[in-house]
């Protein structure tokens, strides 16, 4: 449930007064001893009134005079700058009052007339306005013109920029594509070498091999190196008489 808002006018009934004071003093002075404790800064409270006999004072009297001898050292310019009574405060509330009615009004015409412009658009006629509605219709329509305007330009900006971007993708797709199918330049090859891995003794041994199997002689001797030989006859006759070897 919200609270009530109290309405700031003097309070005729003397019982509801003196109970709303003593409500509201010692709310104010929580606040200034808060306001000082928070903040660190030289605050005090004098509250003179008819309910008691000597005014309350915080945080006491010593402390009161200390804050008020540093203020009255001031400037006087210092002094009255920042100072408020009731009727200076009255003053700003009311100041403040009309600036935030000067802003609703403002807003409420302007959208009375952006629903007028929408009737209008569906075919109402205007016949009722007078000239200063039509003035200020005519402002709403050049704001909501200014308005199209602007989101056509953006959307022309965003709509070159992807162009511009597509543009640019394609080529580098495309050059990349013509790199990829570039011919490479041939490579110099060299000639494969076998190497067989044999020591000198077993490259003789397969010499003699070879020119013994191509030679077309009918006999070949082979010696070892004691007068004996053995006689090894010519492959080239048929010396297999078996069928399966021709």
């Amino acid at each position: 449930m919200t609270r009530k808002k109290v309405k700031l006018a003097f309070i005729t009934n003397d019982s509801a007064r003196k109970a709303t004071f003593k409500k509201r003093k010692k709310g104010l002075m929580k606040k200034v001893s808060e306001l000082s404790t928070l903040c660190g800064i030289d605050a005090c409270a004098i509250i003179y009134s008819p309910y008691d006999t000597s005014p309350e004072v915080w945080p006491n009297t010593m402390g009161a005079q200390r804050v008020l001898a540093e203020f009255k050292r001031m400037p006087e310019m210092e002094q009255s700058k920042k100072m408020v009574n009731q009727e200076s405060f009255i003053r700003q509330r009311i100041a403040k009052a009309s600036e935030q009615l000067k802003k609703q009004s403002k807003e409420n015409r302007e959208k009375e007339m952006t629903e007028v412009m929408y009737q209008g658009l569906t075919g109402k006629g205007l016949q009722n306005l007078n000239l200063g509605d039509l003035n200020d219709l005519g402002w709403v329509i050049d704001q909501n013109l200014k308005e199209v305007y602007k989101r056509i330009e953006a959307v022309k900006k965003g709509a070159s920029t992807s162009s511009s971007s597509s543009v640019a993708a394609a080529a580098a797709a495309v050059a990349a594509a013509a790199a990829s199918q570039a011919v490479p330049p041939p490579m110099e090859q060299k000639p494969a070498v076998v190497e067989l891995g044999l020591d000198p003794m077993q490259r003789t041994q397969t010499e003699w091999f070879t020119d013994w199997m191509n030679s077309n002689t009918s006999d070949q001797h082979i010696g070892y190196g004691h007068a004996d030989e053995m006689i090894l006859p010519n492959f080239n006759a048929n010396v297999w008489p078996n069928n399966f070897y021709p």
